[in-house]
């Protein structure tokens, strides 16, 4: 009897840093390749090796472009992975971006923190530069989606459309004559710009995402939200700073206010976007135009209307400027990025509106916010939060708790098991109960390292 072992070295019991190891017997690849992001303790995972020979590795097959699922990969090549990197022709559009990116901001966070001297290490390394970003792109390959291909003698894999981000999918696998389902991120059925995803249809065993396993996003007039910010900031001479994910809800966001302006349903304002990385995903959008429904004549208006930072210098005349505007900036947890020059500057002021709207992971400066903290700490410093802080919910790009339960209900058979992964504690756990109320499915929850063997 052929086994399959599969080890969880990521998104087990947390929502980041997804990695999902297979091993056939004869064959060993990896389900994404992120990093951790949050807590202090999930952080410093980032620099412990992997427990497992790296060089044994054949393959990584990515679901898709966002840190939590990539940003490793420099590090796993270091580590001495020789094989294929297989994704969509979109998502290694994006995983280039995100990695390149990744690399400077460790770059200029070691170089900072040497400086400033605000590291316990006497010479801070980067957790990877940009030229070791730049060699972990020889290892990319793409793939069809929607089509089988033959990844080994024993593995076939198929890469479907799923949303929530351009070059997005689930990923099937045939082994041994099961069939292995691993969601990724799953995206919303009424995506502003991208298409609904499509659902499985059969799973021996299913690895889903529980991100929102316990919440359903509310029902949210974005355009009054926007009106009201607005008005406060106009009357009152202060900015709204927007901490924003470079891929998707940067593009959402600034549709949204375009669209909103055009109709004149909220008051004219200045927006700026200042995101190196988004910029270059607006580009990914003209590229795979067949991956979205936005229409490119409305996308060219759009970017006419908008105020595209393009150098630090720039960053710093958008501050200096004292008319009231929007400013979209990264990163969407406030995690690193340049929102960070813009809060250093303005959180402190009470005239300053700070709109979070995605989700905040555990221990990060964005669930700091979203909690009512008076300070925050970044460029190992404290800084008061004067700022009026206020949230968005229903721009989520993960399907939520119903969403995901659509998503699973064109599954014909019964899975063997199933894993609820990338999703904190509490989040899959209701999950697990409500799979077992709504389809009578049992559910596992993994456990860090945890290792399994399937039949």
């Amino acid at each position: 009897m052929q086994k399959v072992k599969i080890k969880f070295l990521g998104a087990a019991g947390t929502v980041t840093g997804s990695k999902y190891l297979i091993d056939t017997g004869h064959t060993k690849l990896m389900i994404d390749c992120g990093m951790f992001q949050g807590l202090k303790e999930l952080r410093e995972r980032n620099w412990e090796p992997l427990p497992i020979d790296v060089s044994d590795l054949d393959y990584v097959l990515l679901t898709h472009g966002h840190l939590d699922h990539v940003g490793y990969l420099p590090r796993l090549v270091k580590e001495g992975f020789k094989g294929d990197i297989i994704a969509t022709e979109p998502t290694l559009a994006i995983t280039e971006i995100v990695l390149k990116d990744s690399g400077k901001i460790h770059e200029e966070d070691a170089e900072r923190a040497k400086k400033e001297g605000y590291s316990k290490h006497e010479n801070p390394e980067p957790f990877y530069t940009v030229k070791e970003a730049e060699e972990t792109l020889a290892f990319f390959k793409s793939a069809d989606e929607g089509e089988w291909i033959d990844i080994s003698e024993e593995i076939k894999a198929r890469f479907n459309y799923n949303g929530h981000i351009i070059g997005a999918t689930f990923i099937e696998l045939d082994i041994y004559g099961k069939r292995f389902v691993f969601s990724g991120d799953v995206g919303r059925f009424d995506d502003l710009l991208l298409f609904p995803p499509k659902k499985p249809e059969k799973a021996d065993y299913l690895f889903v995402e529980t991100t929102y396993g316990n919440r359903l996003h509310p029902k949210e007039e974005l355009d009054d939200i926007f009106e009201d910010a607005i008005i406060n900031a106009l009357q009152n001479r202060g900015n709204i700073i927007i901490p924003s994910f470079a891929i998707e809800r940067l593009q959402v966001l600034m549709y949204l206010l375009w669209k909103y302006q055009k109709s004149e349903e909220i008051p004219p304002i200045d927006i700026y976007v200042d995101s190196p990385m988004g910029n270059r995903v607006i580009q990914v959008f003209e590229t795979y135009a067949d991956w979205h429904h936005l229409p490119m004549n409305e996308f060219k208006q759009m970017m006419r209307k908008i105020n595209i930072v393009t150098s630090y210098k720039e960053t710093w005349e958008t501050i200096d400027n004292k008319k009231s505007k929007i400013v979209i900036a990264g990163s969407g947890m406030v995690t690193g990025g340049r929102v960070l020059t813009y809060l250093k500057q303005l959180i402190d002021e009470p005239e300053t509106i700070v709109m979070l709207v995605g989700y905040q992971a555990e221990g990060t400066r964005g669930r700091q916010l979203l909690e009512g903290s008076k300070e925050i700490k970044f460029f190992g410093k404290f800084y008061p939060v004067n700022a009026k802080v206020e949230s968005i919910h229903s721009l989520s790009a993960h399907a939520d708790q119903r969403e995901l339960l659509l998503w699973l209900e064109n599954i014909k058979n019964k899975p063997e098991q199933v894993f609820l992964i990338h999703g904190e504690p509490t989040a899959a756990d209701a999950f697990r109960v409500k799979l077992q109320d709504v389809y009578q499915w049992k559910s596992h929850i993994p456990k860090l390292y945890e290792e399994i063997e399937l039949v």
